[in-house]
């Protein structure tokens, strides 16, 4: 019964970071919602699978660092206040076995959506935009930013194998 709530508390990890990429392609915002679950639900699916408390104060401590790295980014404009709420909240799961990992798949996904979004703003694609669903158009639009919690949460995805609840899990 404990395994299977410990299982329960850490699948949430994948589910909120899943909605949040949601959230970011149809509307170009996270909502607080997310990242606070993500902090909320952090110290009770660490103790359910066993991560210690040290262990668990590190990851607190590194997912601190990544929001005040977050805010200054988001103070010089270079990122959405979302995506920083996010990424701190994400790494405070992933701690820092996997925070390599999450790192270069984050950027490598951001750039992947970025060359995608260039495209799908070109002038070849215009007419077969204009026909779809009105958050296509807002992806189009040039005038838009990058729904950057994308590649965040797959990023997260990617890497949460190898964080502590991953490896708990035998993920």
């Amino acid at each position: 019964m404990l395994a299977l709530l410990a299982a329960a508390l850490v699948l949430c990890f994948p589910a909120l970071v899943l909605s949040a990429a949601f959230s970011d392609a149809i509307s170009f915002t996270i909502p607080n919602w997310i990242p606070l679950a993500l902090l909320a639900l952090f110290p009770v699916a660490g103790l359910a699978v066993g991560v210690s408390l040290p262990a668990l104060g590190l990851q607190l401590a590194v997912g601190l660092g990544f929001l005040v790295v977050g805010a200054g980014m988001f103070a010089l404009g270079w990122m959405g206040g979302g995506d920083a709420k996010l990424i701190a909240a994400v790494v405070l799961w992933l701690g820092v076995p996997a925070l390599p990992t999450f790192l270069v798949a984050t950027a490598m996904t951001g750039g992947m959506l970025a060359l995608s979004l260039l495209m799908l703003r070109s002038a070849h694609f215009r007419a077969a935009v204009a026909l779809g669903p009105r958050w296509v158009n807002r992806l189009a639009d040039s005038g838009e930013g990058i729904p950057y919690g994308v590649a965040i949460a797959v990023g997260a995805l990617f890497a949460f194998t190898a964080s502590p609840f991953g490896v708990a899990l035998g993920l």
